[in-house]
Parts: C-alpha cells; structure tokens; sequence
C-alpha cells in the first residue's frame, strides 16, 4: 500500500523531466481503505499525485512560453520564470505535506524498506519539483536541435 502511493508520487516527480509537457497516463483507483477520521488515505495521495501532475504540466507550458518569448537569451527565460516558480511553489509543498502526513499515519511492514527515514528525501524531491520542472525545460530548450543527417546518394 504504501509502496503504490511512493510509486505513484515518484510518476509525479518524472513528469519533471523532457517528457513533462506529455500527459501521464491516469492513476489507477486507490482500493478502500478504512483510516481514522482526519489522517492521509492512499486515495486523497493519489488524487492530489494527479493534480499535481496537472499543475507541473500547466507550469511547464508557462515556462515554455516564457522560453519561446526570451529569444534564445536563457538567461532571461530563466529571470522571468522565476516568479512562475514561486507561484507554483505552493502546490508542491502542500503535495508534499499530503505525502508525508500519508507516510507518518501508515504502520511499517515487515522486511519493507523503512518510508519514515526517507521522509526528508521524499519532502525535499517534491518541494523542489517546480525548480526541476523549470530546469528540465530551460535545459531541453538551450539542447542543440537534432540536425537529420541526408541519406546517402545511391550507388549507381
């Protein structure tokens, strides 16, 4: 169980790479789950994962258009995403506090790898996602266009 809601967040954080601006595939439906009144469930990770994910991709067009509009001046792409970024911050630190909170309420399982210890690496990834967002786009922005080259003449 929680293995799935870790696998789910990790998909969230590999929309931060070139792949960013595809849609990622829908999240399967969290089975129910019974949790005390208040505490994180798999499906609420799940469904702010998804939003999320929404919310990286509508930033990764915002910067896009931010790179499109610098002219090739990375420079000044990234000076004006900045507060782009800052905008977005918030959604990741509040997926952030739901993935902890989540972690912090599920009991350890045997022979499972110990998710409490990770905790500061997990809120650390998700929190810096919208600068991984920015600096995946910059970085395949300023990435020198694949020229094809021509085929070769055919022997005559």
């Amino acid at each position: 169980m929680i293995l799935r809601a870790t696998l789910t967040a990790a998909a969230v954080m590999a929309l931060a790479g070139p792949a960013l601006a595809q849609t990622a595939p829908a999240a399967q439906p969290a089975p129910a789950q019974s949790a005390p009144a208040g505490s994180v469930t798999e499906a609420d990770v799940e469904a702010a994962g998804e939003a999320f994910g929404q919310r990286m991709e509508a930033m990764t067009g915002e910067i896009q258009a931010v790179v499109t509009a610098a002219n090739g001046d990375m420079a000044k792409a990234r000076a004006d995403s900045d507060p782009i970024v800052a905008r977005y911050q918030a959604d990741a630190d509040a997926f952030a506090a739901t993935v902890v909170s989540f972690i912090r309420t599920q009991p350890a399982a045997e022979g499972a790898p110990d998710m409490a210890a990770m905790i500061p690496m997990i809120e650390a990834q998700f929190k810096g996602a919208p600068n991984q967002v920015r600096d995946g786009v910059l970085t395949q922005a300023s990435a020198p266009a694949a020229t094809e080259t021509p085929a070769p003449a055919p022997a005559q």
